[in-house]
C-alpha cells in the first residue's frame, strides 16, 4: 500500500512542477531573418503562455496576426500564423527551441514546399 501511495503522490508531484520547467517565454521577441525569397525581414513575437498554451501574435510588415495551435513542452515550442499573402491565406508553422534569451526557430510555408530557419531574441 505504501508503494501505491508513493507512486501517486510522486506523479502528482511532477504534473504540478512540469510548468515550472517550462520556459519563460512571456513577453516581446525580436527576429531579423532572410526569407526564402532572399529578402531581409523582421518580426516581433508577443507571447503569452498558461500552462501549455502559447497565445500571442506575430507582427512584421505585412501586419500583425494571431498565434494558433500554440503549445510548449519544456524548452520546445510549436504555433503557426495564418497571413494573407495576394488574396491568399498562407499557414506558417514554427518550431522552436528555447535557450535562455533565444529562440532558434525552423519555418515552414505552406505545404511544406519552403522552410527557412530564424532566430528570435527576447527585447528587453
Amino acid at each position: 500500500m505504501r508503494t501505491k501511495t508513493f507512486f501517486g503522490s510522486t506523479a502528482l508531484l511532477v504534473l504540478f512542477l512540469v510548468p515550472v520547467w517550462a520556459a519563460d517565454l512571456n513577453g516581446k521577441w525580436f527576429a531579423e531573418y532572410q526569407s526564402p525569397d532572399g529578402q531581409t525581414r523582421q518580426s516581433t513575437f508577443t507571447f503569452e503562455v498558461k500552462g501549455d498554451t502559447l497565445m500571442g501574435t506575430v507582427a512584421g510588415a505585412r501586419g500583425e496576426s494571431p498565434i494558433e495551435n500554440g503549445k510548449v513542452n519544456g524548452d520546445e515550442i510549436s504555433f503557426s500564423v495564418t497571413r494573407n499573402r495576394g488574396g491568399n491565406n498562407v499557414k506558417f508553422q514554427y518550431k522552436g527551441k528555447v535557450s535562455g534569451d533565444e529562440i532558434k526557430f525552423n519555418v515552414t510555408v505552406g505545404d511544406g514546399d519552403r522552410t527557412f530557419d530564424m532566430t528570435a531574441k527576447r527585447v528587453k
